[in-house]
């Protein structure tokens, strides 16, 4: 049985290589069509394999090879002359020409092979597919068909002639399905800016699914058709996924191409980074660190803290001073980092930027984020804010405090922060107080961090001599690690014990507001 097997293989193979091209020559010396000797060669090549697969082995290879090629074109010509004959004296638009003729498809279902047909639909263009199920699967007529797609009967014959050679190359090659078919990989986001209304980006990015998308288009623009192969997924699927990632701006499409619309960083990346900022870590948290306690308990400033307390104020202030330090150093240093006060606009009434992250096989520090407050009702908003909070993932800290503050809560607040509780609506003063952001002893007090809005300028602009110092160190380590994120600090300072939490500490803590 191996040697049936070994032989009929190589016959195969040798009947591709060297009789395909001539075989249709000679059919188109016969039929005088290049479509018809197309048609015509297709039904010879199908005969003779499908011999070869129910175990025939030929004496005289070639001689066989020909007589199959005279007995089908005989065939072939019978059948078009009597075609021709039943239309004599009709009108040729109104004659349904019915594909009896035996092609690839009829051969598939006489042997049994609908597994393979049913993985070549899923693999080939909608335009040729939804016309092959009408008519094979559906059992719909060519006029049927035409009428219910608005094209003309020689465009569908065109298109199902065209669909049995595509099929007929996918059943006879072995498709190999990329590694992300069946080893998916995931990826983490960092998102700033404003959902869309619902609940975009996040809502889309969590599917595995749309993650291995984005990760194979990232700096690879790639057809639907390479994308379902990726990913194992029948290309029906692919396509409308596809369009739905390009209207939500997460990928963008060139001519019938598709790319990942936002950064991934690689794994790779993230390791260099990661070794880099660690080198830093220490000195720099040291340095910001003793410049806080300088400037705020030394030399005193206008930022007030009495509020919340000193050690709780220093987890907005690290962070605050961190962000700004960071800034001023790559503006002084001229190195170029992204820095955003706006966002693009995206659907829904979003406005977001989007970074992706390879998954990685090591602890990074824990991420610190920044909300603020959201409002969808541009009319309502009469005042703007400068209200934030910095979100510890540390220990979870960021989930006893809401993900971001309506407009009213915000200006609640800033009233509350500027001593005009009296013009406060209750029930915004009872949310906060449940929140956390406003606390009640004899009155009701802010519990958070409040800067005066022209406290950096006025702190860059009365630096000592050591708090010059100070600075112009850490703008040198930032020009050793331009883009070393917030968390390297933050777990450096828990580690030295410069920010303290425990059970008792305020759940608002890194929430600050600019008066």
């Amino acid at each position: 049985m191996q040697e049936t097997n070994k032989m009929r293989d190589r016959l195969v193979n040798e009947f591709a290589e060297n009789y395909m091209e001539k075989l249709f020559y000679f059919c188109l010396k016969k039929a005088g069509s290049h479509t018809e000797a197309e048609d015509l060669t297709q039904d010879i090549a199908l005969q003779i394999i499908t011999a070869l697969n129910k175990g025939t082995i030929p004496t005289s290879f070639s001689a066989w090879v020909w007589q199959i090629a005279r007995n089908r074109y005989s065939v072939w010509a019978n059948e078009k002359h009597n075609r021709n004959e039943s239309v004599t004296g009709s009108d040729i638009g109104d004659y349904e020409i019915e594909d009896k003729s035996e092609n690839i498809l009829d051969e598939i279902i006489h042997t049994e092979q609908m597994t393979l047909l049913r993985r070549e639909l899923a693999f080939i263009k909608s335009d040729y597919r939804n016309i092959v199920v009408a008519y094979y699967i559906e059992n719909k007529s060519v006029r049927d068909i035409a009428l219910s797609l608005s094209i003309s009967i020689s465009a569908v014959q065109q298109r199902l002639h065209r669909a049995r050679i595509i099929l007929k190359e996918g059943m006879n090659m072995a498709r190999e399905f990329g590694k992300r078919s069946y080893n998916p990989e995931q990826i983490a986001f960092v998102q700033n800016g404003r959902d869309g209304k619902k609940g975009q980006p996040w809502s889309i990015i969590t599917h595995l699914l749309y993650k291995n998308i984005f990760l194979e288009t990232y700096e690879n623009p790639q057809t639907a058709e390479e994308l379902a192969l990726e990913l194992g997924i029948a290309l029906p699927y692919m396509e409308d996924e596809l369009e739905f990632l390009t209207r939500e701006q997460l990928l963008t499409k060139n001519e019938n191409k598709y790319q990942t619309a936002f950064k991934i960083i690689s794994k790779e990346d993230q390791r260099k980074k990661y070794d880099n900022n660690k080198k830093i870590q220490k000195p720099m948290t040291d340095k910001i660190c003793e410049l806080i306690d300088t400037y705020i308990v030394e030399d005193g400033s206008k930022v007030n803290c009495d509020y919340v307390g000193y050690e709780a104020a220093k987890w907005a202030l690290i962070v605050r001073t961190f962000d700004w330090l960071q800034w001023s150093a790559n503006t002084a240093n001229n190195t170029s980092v992204e820095y955003r006060s706006t966002y693009p606009v995206r659907p829904d009434d979003g406005a977001w930027i989007l970074t992706g992250y390879e998954n990685i096989d090591w602890k990074k520090p824990d991420f610190v984020g920044q909300h603020g407050y959201l409002s969808h009702d541009k009319n309502e908003v009469k005042k703007d804010v400068e209200f934030g909070q910095f979100k510890f993932m540390f220990k979870n800290i960021h989930e006893k405090t809401p993900e971001h503050l309506n407009w009213p809560e915000a200006y609640t607040l800033w009233l509350v922060c500027s001593g005009r509780t009296e013009a406060c609506k209750k029930s915004y003063l009872e949310k906060l107080l449940e929140y956390g952001y406003l606390k009640k002893d004899d009155a009701i007090l802010p519990n958070v961090v409040i800067f005066d809005r022209n406290a950096e300028k006025t702190y860059n602009e009365q630096l000592t001599e050591k708090l010059t110092s100070l600075r112009d160190d850490i703008y040198s380590l930032f020009k050793q690690a331009p883009d070393i994120e917030r968390g390297y600090i933050v777990e450096q300072a828990i580690l030295d014990g410069w920010l303290k939490y425990d059970d008792n500490t305020s759940k608002t803590i890194g929430a600050y507001i600019y008066l």
